[in-house]
């Protein structure tokens, strides 16, 4: 199983990664053969080993991409070459040659071997260039609504209050900063907490204190990576369609903790809540609403990240206010925080 997960890593960039002729040489041990070739649909991409020569492995390889199926010759030194077809996404991507004395049934599990860890790979890139994606339209949509009404407030304090005003517009500033940097795509827990705090004082302003904030994080989530821009979007949320539409103060509260090997952020607000089917269509982007708010946007890259089970979770009821839930990995294997 050591061998099969090292052999996953060696993979995990597909068949033109750095670790492809790693993962050659670990082919030949697991097989123990003269030689190995990894191709992919125009040609070899690694070797390990001895094997047959160029003419050899280009009659094989035209082969099984013609037909689909495996291929076997024999070299003028007696050599046996089997070569098998690898498949990702169910679709040809190139094939497994293995030379020497190779029995045919054990080269055909190497290459599912290998053909598993190509479809992981390719599944990791998808991801990650889906939740690229919806990153970079959420910083486009950085809201019009919170940037027309920050201003104004700004605006209202010069001559009333120019200390403050002086302070919010460096928040504003800040604020904008972190929102449109092109730090990666992930920050730390303490980064996203930061940028939320400053939202939170521009609103309050806004609110004119009539919003209380709360915020509670333990310092081992702090270190924490999570895709950046997750827990502002939520915040945002909780404030346009929870509190803006409650008379009187609003409470607004954001805690994080760890939770065995998970790092659990909660947002809840005491405002005017929504029916759970409402809740339910937002997430889907199919909401009334949905087109305005974030959730859908981030449910969607923590999906893409880390998987279908790692999704946004809403208790909401009218009148009831709402509570948002992100569950991440705490520890989270090649994610660089920039």
């Amino acid at each position: 199983m050591r061998q099969v997960h090292a052999l996953g890593v060696d993979l995990r960039d597909g068949l033109h990664g750095r670790s492809v002729p790693a993962a050659a040489r670990r082919l030949r041990r697991l097989l123990d053969v003269d030689g190995i070739v990894l191709a992919d649909l125009d040609g070899p991409v690694a070797r390990s080993g001895s094997g047959p020569g160029t003419e050899e492995v280009e009659r094989l390889l035209a082969e099984v991409f013609e037909y689909g199926g495996n291929a076997r010759l024999y070299t003028p030194d007696g050599a046996a070459v089997c070569a098998v077809p690898l498949n990702v996404d169910d679709e040809l991507a190139g094939a497994l040659l293995a030379s020497g004395r190779p029995v045919e049934a054990d080269v055909e599990a190497a290459a599912a071997l290998v053909s598993d860890s190509l479809d992981h790979a390719a599944l990791r890139r998808a991801r990650a260039r889906i939740a690229a994606a919806d990153l970079r339209t959420l910083r486009a949509q950085i809201s019009p609504h919170f940037v027309h009404n920050a201003l104004a407030v700004i605006a209202a304090l010069v001559r009333t209050d120019p200390d403050r005003a002086r302070h919010l517009l460096s928040d504003f500033a800040d604020y904008l900063r972190y929102g449109f940097s092109e730090k990666g795509d992930y920050a730390t827990v303490a980064d996203e907490l930061e940028a939320v705090q400053t939202y939170l004082e521009l609103q309050r302003a806004r609110f004119h204190d009539r919003l209380d904030i709360t915020v509670r994080m333990a310092p081992e989530v702090l270190p924490v990576a999570i895709p950046f821009l997750v827990v502002q979007p939520i915040v945002e949320n909780a404030i346009r369609h929870g509190l803006e539409r409650k008379e009187g103060r609003g409470h607004i509260s954001v805690s994080g903790f760890g939770e065995g090997s998970l790092c659990v952020i909660e947002i809840e607000d005491d405002g005017v809540g929504m029916h759970p089917d409402l809740a339910r269509a937002l997430l889907a982007g199919t909401g009334p609403e949905s087109r305005s708010i974030g959730l859908a946007n981030v449910d969607q890259r923590l999906r893409a990240v880390y998987g279908p089970e790692y999704g946004l979770v809403i208790e909401t009821a009218p009148g009831e206010g709402t509570k948002v839930t992100v569950r991440v990995p705490r520890f989270t294997r090649g994610v660089v925080v920039q």
